[in-house]
């Protein structure tokens, strides 16, 4: 079996809205343009993405051309520890997934079961923060 990354699109407060698992020889700007082509439509209000320095270049220009969407590229700074706006929404949401037992380790076979533990996990999260609202 080889390595897998798995590519999130997430809400402004960490929430999945879609999964993609490929294998790990995928170049994530690819997945990127794949993922969001499969599913702009599926979010019509998505005008802005946070991104990281390995989708600089040729995917901000195709994102605004070919899907509207502006993508800000966000840098790390060369020395230190610095909160990055808005990219550590995301890393949260690794972390939250990360919790899941199904999800500390590649344990599925097919990219089909890894993309829905991503799901069955999210919607955990989502009902238990549902479930201590009052």
């Amino acid at each position: 079996m080889k390595g897998r990354k798995r590519h999130l699109l997430v809400d402004t407060q960490g929430l999945l809205l879609k999964a993609m698992v490929l294998e790990a020889d995928v170049q994530d700007r690819d997945a990127a343009k794949h993922l969001l082509m499969q599913n702009i439509a599926r979010f019509p209000r998505l005008k802005r993405l946070w991104a990281d320095g390995g989708y600089r270049g040729q995917f901000v220009t195709w994102a605004r051309q070919v899907c509207g969407v502006t993508v800000d590229i966000v840098l790390r700074p060369d020395t230190g520890f610095v909160p990055l706006a808005r990219r550590w929404v995301v890393e949260r949401t690794f972390s939250w997934l990360g919790n899941s037992r199904r999800l500390s380790k590649d344990y599925e076979y097919f990219l089909s079961s890894s993309e829905a533990m991503l799901y069955v996990s999210s919607i955990r999260l989502m009902l238990r923060r549902l479930a201590a609202s009052p």
